[in-house]
């Protein structure tokens, strides 16, 4: 199986409706994108004489041979390594929850036995744990994320596009509003917090969650992380 890649870009959010279309043009399932602003300092914005500028984030999950694909594209099509133009990176996942997930942001190209498993794909010790559902559905996740060992989680607003494929697929409407939530957990809860979370708030419920995470190097602030 393919290594699966979080490709998060960043552009000017006069732009934001160009680069939807260009990831829509190369099939991409499933995309999330939020609303977000520069850090310029405002002297430097005065000197300048100009404003904040403001940004939109576009988070996609795709396969190793489609974030080629699309790295090579964004510099050639969309000449994203212009001067003010934009940024992309991509994030290996360390996991995904379940066969219904993987599918959908592999487009269907891909297999797995058991709806609910984690799939593992790198090894570290610390984890964040993201997880897109239906807006209003927060508390679902949460409690059963809750309910598996995990903390406290961090809830971020999104809007959602996604290709007929995906609609299909989930039986919903990928455009409406999303919340995006973040968990940090120990590599040993993961597995649990995740399973938890697909089984009482996954595709197959009202709140349609799907659940990702990715590795973490470092933490500060997270005492029940330290080791030192």
């Amino acid at each position: 199986m393919q290594k699966m890649y979080l490709l998060i870009t960043i552009t000017n959010r006069h732009d934001s409706d160009e680069f939807t279309s260009f990831f829509a043009s190369k099939e991409i399932p499933i995309m999330y994108s939020t609303r977000c602003y520069g850090t310029a300092r405002q002297m430097t914005l005065d000197l300048l004489g100009i404003e904040e500028t403001t940004k939109t984030v576009h988070y996609c999950i795709v396969t190793e041979n489609k974030k080629a694909e699309l790295i090579r594209a964004l510099t050639r099509e969309m000449a994203i390594d212009l001067p003010n133009r934009g940024i992309s990176v991509a994030i290996p996942l360390s996991s995904i929850g379940g066969r219904r997930t993987l599918e959908a942001f592999a487009n269907g190209h891909q297999d797995d036995e058991n709806e609910n498993e984690v799939k593992d794909m790198a090894e570290c010790e610390t984890e964040l744990i993201v997880v897109i559902c239906a807006k209003g559905y927060t508390d679902q996740v949460m409690d059963a994320a809750r309910g598996a060992g995990a903390g406290g989680g961090t809830v971020v607003h999104a809007k959602g596009t996604g290709s007929q494929y995906t609609d299909k697929f989930f039986g919903l409407s990928i455009a409406d509003e999303k919340e995006m939530i973040y968990i940090v957990s120990t590599k040993e809860k993961k597995k649990e917090i995740m399973k938890a979370i697909m089984e009482k708030a996954g595709t197959s419920t009202d709140a349609h969650g799907v659940a990702f995470s990715l590795p973490v190097s470092d933490t500060a602030g997270l005492r029940i992380f330290d080791k030192d």
